[in-house]
C-alpha cells in the first residue's frame, strides 16, 4: 500500500479497503487505547487542530441568517485536519497545524461527501430532537447551553447514534481517495458488521460528551481529537488497514 499524506498531489492507494470484518466488541476500547497513543505523540498541534475547528463555529455560528448554515458547512472540512494529522502521527511522523486547510485541496465530490457525512447526521439529530423534545436545534431563539443537561445530553447522544453509519466515510474518501458512493456503501457495512462494537464505542464517546458539556465546551479540545484517532483506530480495524511508516 503506497503511502498516505494529506497532500493533495500524493497518489492514492492502489487497493483502497472497502471490506469490513466483523470485530468484537471490546475492540472498541482499544480504539480508545490507540486514539490515546496518537495524542500523546503530539498533543500540542492535536489541541491546536481542535481549538481551530472550534473556533471556526464559534466565529461562523453567531452569523445572522447563513451562520449555522455556513458553520455546518465549513466546521467538517476543517475538522478534517485531525483525521490528516491521526494518519501522519501513525506514521510517526509529526502532525501540523496546516493540515486544517488540507481538505480544501480534494476533489469537489470527496469534499461533498465529507460535508454529507456529518450534516445528515446533523439534521437527523434535529428531526429527532423536535419529536422526542419540541426542541429546535437550528432555532434562533434556541440557545442549547441554556437546556436541562439531561436534555441536552440526550439530543447529543441521539447525533451520536445517528452518526454511528456515516463514521468511516471521511476516512475512505480522505485517505485513500475512495469515490464517495463506495465511501458510503463501505461506511453503511462496517457499521452494519459491527454494531455491537460501534454501540460500545459510542457509550465511551457520551462520557467525553458529559465531559464536555460539564466544561461548557472547553473539554472539546481534548474530545476532538480523542474522536478523531479513535475513528481513525476503528477504520484501521474494521477494513484491515496496514499503513506502512516512512
Amino acid at each position: 500500500m503506497s503511502e498516505l499524506s494529506p497532500e493533495a498531489g500524493d497518489p492514492a492507494p492502489d487497493e483502497p479497503h472497502l471490506l469490513p470484518r466483523a470485530v468484537p466488541a471490546s475492540r472498541a476500547f482499544r480504539w480508545y487505547e490507540d486514539a490515546l497513543r496518537l495524542f500523546k505523540q503530539a498533543p500540542g498541534t492535536w489541541i491546536g487542530l481542535a481549538l481551530i475547528a472550534v473556533a471556526t463555529e464559534f466565529l461562523l455560528s453567531p452569523i445572522p441568517v447563513a451562520g449555522e448554515v455556513l458553520s455546518e458547512l465549513i466546521t467538517p472540512v476543517v475538522a478534517c485536519g485531525l483525521v490528516y494529522a491521526a494518519a501522519v502521527t501513525d506514521r510517526g511522523e509529526a502532525p501540523s497545524l496546516r493540515y486544517a486547510v488540507a481538505a480544501l485541496g480534494i476533489p469537489a465530490g470527496a469534499l461533498i461527501a465529507v460535508i454529507a457525512a456529518s450534516v445528515v447526521p446533523s439534521m437527523l439529530q434535529a428531526l429527532a430532537a423536535w419529536w422526542l423534545a419540541d426542541v429546535n436545534v437550528f432555532g434562533a431563539d434556541t440557545k442549547m447551553t441554556e437546556l436541562p443537561t439531561a436534555t441536552l445530553i440526550g439530543i447529543h447522544a441521539i447525533g451520536i447514534l445517528v452518526s454511528l453509519p456515516f463514521t468511516f466515510v471521511p476516512y475512505h474518501v480522505l485517505l485513500e481517495r475512495v469515490v464517495p458512493r463506495a465511501a458510503f456503501v463501505a461506511s453503511f457495512s462496517g457499521f452494519a458488521q459491527n454494531a455491537l462494537p460501534l454501540l460500545a464505542y459510542s457509550a465511551v464517546s457520551l462520557v467525553l460528551l458529559g465531559f464536555c458539556i460539564l466544561t461548557s465546551g472547553l473539554g472539546l479540545v481534548l474530545a476532538l481529537p480523542l474522536w478523531a484517532a479513535s475513528g481513525y483506530a476503528a477504520w484501521k480495524d474494521i477494513f484491515d488497514v496496514r499503513i506502512a511508516s516512512g
